[in-house]
């Protein structure tokens, strides 16, 4: 996984923590939420489809019923195995389906440069051919931005919108070339390392340095989780092209287009996108509510799953927990879990 190097962000102000710090982090850091995820075969519910000349893997599980189906959008350097510890929960209801955006996971580059408008169409497209829409649409990081971008281009598609320390608001602010340049330079150290760390994966102080920049607790994820969430999906070859387009697109204007059930999700210490990002989306996209994690990093869905599940089937279910959100008035709705 190629790692932006925080200190290109002026405004996060999230520092590293130690290792033994984890201890304090709660029980459902690291905590897998049942179903438990290595149960699935999940080679039964790996298919491909050819958009725009070029094969995208995606995974499709669960019987939607009367559901709308949930589509989870990974962000730059992820893959559908970011949603591992989510995906099993909601398919016991509902039809979910996870791709792998071109250049990421096991779908290669596309034929055309990357960029957020491009996966904005390939979203649209897989939910029109797989008949998923409308469909909720979740997104981290790049993916919120991706997901967000496609709630505004055609909102038939988008039911419900979950955006998960998405990307698109203060990158827009950023130097361009300095971040592409510094980003690429620490990408090359990485994945020089990459031979090493696969097989060291299991050894927390291994994960604590390779990963306190994405998760909080790095020592608290199972090694398995590491690896095959996160660590598996290094290094991939549309990650320069994909921070580029993170970087160049600028939506910040038509956010306020936005018309469906918006919730933003952050972590307290993320240090790859400032948690105040999440205010500037709650000010813009009308009516929506922000949640922010405590002690909490980059990756909500992977590092507290029992919590973000919970909050999610809140957001799906809002009938089911009316009472105790009725008096948050519409474009403020601001929580934090610990």
């Amino acid at each position: 996984m190629k790692l932006v190097p925080s200190h290109l962000f002026p405004e996060v102000r999230a520092l590293p923590t130690r290792l033994r710090a984890g201890v304090d982090a709660g029980p459902d850091y690291g905590a897998t939420d049942p179903p438990d995820w290595r149960a699935t075969d999940w080679r039964k519910h790996l298919h491909t489809i050819e958009i725009d000349g070029r094969p995208v893997n995606y995974v499709d599980i669960g019987d939607a019923g009367d559901s709308r189906p949930i589509v989870f959008v990974h962000g730059l350097s992820g893959q559908w195995q970011n949603w591992l510890e989510t995906i099993p929960r909601f398919a016991q209801r509902r039809r979910i389906v996870a791709p792998d955006l071109p250049g990421f996971g096991a779908s290669p580059l596309p034929r055309e440069r990357i960029s957020i408008e491009l996966y904005a169409r390939l979203i649209v497209e897989l939910c029109e051919r797989l008949e998923l829409a409308p469909a909720v649409l979740v997104g981290s990081s790049m993916g919120g931005f991706v997901s967000a971008e496609v709630a505004i281009r055609r909102p038939e598609i988008v039911e419900r919108l979950m955006l998960v320390s998405a990307a698109g608001v203060s990158q827009a602010d950023l130097a361009a070339q300095p971040l592409l340049a510094g980003s690429k330079a620490i990408g090359l150290v990485i994945t020089s390392a990459l031979s090493q760390l696969r097989p060291a994966a299991r050894r927390p102080r291994v994960r604590h340095w390779f990963l306190s920049i994405v998760v909080r607790h790095p020592s608290r994820l199972k090694a398995d989780l590491a690896l095959e969430g996160l660590i598996n999906g290094a290094d991939p070859p549309g990650f320069e092209d994909g921070l580029r387009a993170n970087l160049v697109y600028d939506f910040r204007e038509r956010l306020p287009q936005i018309g469906c059930p918006t919730l933003v999700v952050w972590g307290r210490q993320d240090m790859i996108i400032p948690v105040r990002d999440a205010d500037r989306f709650l000010e813009l996209i009308p009516g929506s509510r922000k949640l922010v994690l405590e002690d909490t990093g980059h990756l909500p869905m992977v590092e507290r799953p029992p919590t973000f599940n919970a909050e999610l089937a809140r957001f799906l279910e809002p009938e089911a927990a009316a009472g105790e959100v009725e008096d948050e008035p519409a474009g403020s709705g601001d929580r934090t879990s610990p």
